[in-house]
């Protein structure tokens, strides 16, 4: 039997995109996995949406509270059995032969901790709206070469959904840093590929919504930039010595970031609506 994939949702209000999100996952070509999603205490009808769905891969669980953003990701990692992971956000979609791609890369390459592929990005009403490329190999990467690519370019891993990772390393990395509010992932992502190599398939497994409304839109809109940096900051100084970075390194980081958020707000206000 193939292993175990758990693929996890952290839910809040997303009746309107959700069943999308879960239908792209039970329709996977890989056989084995189970899907985990765990409710924030959402006030719409996510649940009722969930459990109209009959699919005994399908363990949903609902929170007594609100966990907030790192503490439903966390409790979702904590849910999961399988031997790989891969977290999905509520309103985002795979190719049917994601996982099974990234899972065989995995497999046969040990030494990765985690493989991503391209994503394609949409709007809510389904319609492409750009192309999200990994770093600009193939194959095999050294992990932290990425990663310190990344704070200089863009951030080559993207969201969650663009990486299935091993349980192993995420056991020894930790979880979500609750300090985080909007580059959590970001920061898990760095703290995994520190940890290994990485293995990219340049091919777009992945749609991601692109949404004016969501935690990156709001950020990349202008209205959180400035909080945006200053986690950007953070993560920097925290990987500076892991990473080889020098002060002035820290800096450019710092001033790209700027830019690429103030590029990514104008792409938001023109193209989505």
């Amino acid at each position: 039997m193939e292993p175990l994939v758990s693929v996890c949702i952290p839910a809040y209000n997303n009746a309107a995109y959700i069943k999308e999100t879960i239908d792209s996952i039970l329709n996977q070509t890989y056989p084995n996995l189970e899907l985990v999603i765990c409710d924030d205490k959402s006030t719409d009808h996510t649940v009722e949406v969930i459990e109209k769905i009959r699919d005994d891969r399908i363990k949903l669980y609902k929170n007594e509270k609100n966990l907030g953003m790192s503490g439903n990701w966390n409790h979702c990692l904590k849910r999961c059995s399988g031997e790989f992971i891969k977290l999905i956000c509520a309103d985002d979609m795979l190719a049917k032969d994601c996982l099974a791609k990234e899972v065989k890369a995995l497999r046969d390459y040990p030494t990765a901790v985690l493989a991503e592929s391209d994503t394609r990005l949409f709007d809510l009403n389904g319609k492409q709206k750009g192309f999200y490329k990994r770093y600009k190999e193939s194959g095999l990467v050294n992990g932290k070469k990425i990663a310190r690519a990344g704070l200089f370019v863009k951030n080559y891993f993207g969201a969650p959904l663009a990486n299935t990772f091993r349980r192993s390393a995420m056991e020894r990395a930790g979880g979500f840093d609750p300090w985080y509010t909007y580059i959590l992932d970001y920061d898990f992502w760095v703290r995994l590929a520190c940890m290994g190599d990485v293995y990219i398939i340049h091919e777009p497994l992945n749609y991601f919504r692109v949404r004016n409304d969501s935690n990156t839109g709001e950020v990349m809109a202008g209205d959180k930039t400035d909080a945006y940096v200053r986690e950007h900051i953070h993560l920097v100084q925290k990987f500076k010595r892991e990473l080889k970075l020098s002060d002035r390194d820290v800096r450019r980081s710092v001033r790209i970031r700027k830019l690429r958020n103030f590029a990514a707000g104008v792409y938001l206000k023109v193209f989505v609506r």
